[in-house]
């Protein structure tokens, strides 16, 4: 089952991602520019799993985890972040802090020792999620910026998508909007929720849930930016 999902859930991605950085270029608003950048890490993720199903590969392995594990969900989560945080200073600082610990990230990363027996014990006919922490050997920083990005992530995106839509359903108005951030909030919660199944050994649920997650929030981008324009000041959700 896994061999394909992968590469379903990078074609729906970076479609998606070519949709959101479109509507950036007509309509500006630099939360349209984090989603997009956020997308493009997601589909950067999913597409190592496609490589990593042929053998391995050290610098895919490196960057399946930088991008999956680490940075696409508080990347996504900081689009989240500009668009509601209306206090100035704010959500620029927030963004260069995350540039900051983004390329410690990258750095922790891309020194991490790897096992000397990496090549001969992978298995290509296996889910990388179950066979990573046998190949590279992780910090104790690195497990502690993986925890802290995913909940930064997860709390702007699925908290800004939940609050938005909470705003439309208190004032009645906007009912596209409210579905679509409905929608992508369950979509944000797919891969977060795939760990549990990960522990539980059943590696082959991170993929179809990076699929689901990935149609879910597309569609609930769809659905949020198909309704009617509403002056700036009212805008509080995604698609805006």
């Amino acid at each position: 089952m896994y061999t394909y999902l992968p590469i379903f859930s990078t074609l729906v991605t970076f479609v998606f991602a070519a949709a959101v950085l479109a509507r950036y270029h007509r309509k500006g608003g630099l939360h349209l520019l984090l989603w997009g950048l956020g997308l493009v890490m997601y589909g950067l993720g999913t597409l190592s799993e496609v490589w990593l199903s042929f053998g391995f590969d050290a610098f895919m392995l490196r960057l399946w985890y930088l991008m999956g594990a680490m940075l696409t969900a508080a990347w996504l989560g900081e689009g989240s972040i500009h668009l509601l945080v209306r206090k100035r200073r704010v959500a620029p600082a927030l963004t260069l802090i995350l540039s900051l610990v983004s390329l410690l990230a990258a750095a922790l990363v891309f020194t991490a020792p790897l096992a000397a027996n990496a090549v001969s014990a992978f298995d290509p006919s296996q889910p990388v999620s179950v066979q990573y922490r046998g190949m590279m050997t992780r910090s104790g920083l690195m497990v502690f910026l993986t925890v802290i990005l995913n909940i930064y992530g997860t709390l702007g995106l699925v908290g800004g998508a939940l609050y938005s839509a909470y705003i439309f359903w208190r004032k009645r108005v906007l009912f596209d909007r409210m579905v679509g951030n409905i929608l992508i909030a369950a979509g944000a919660l797919m891969p977060a929720l795939a760990g549990s199944f990960i522990k539980a050994g059943l590696g082959d649920w991170l993929y179809l849930s990076e699929l689901l997650g990935a149609i879910l929030m597309y569609a609930g981008f769809l659905r949020a930016t198909a309704g009617r324009p509403v002056p700036a000041r009212q805008s509080a959700a995604a698609g805006d």
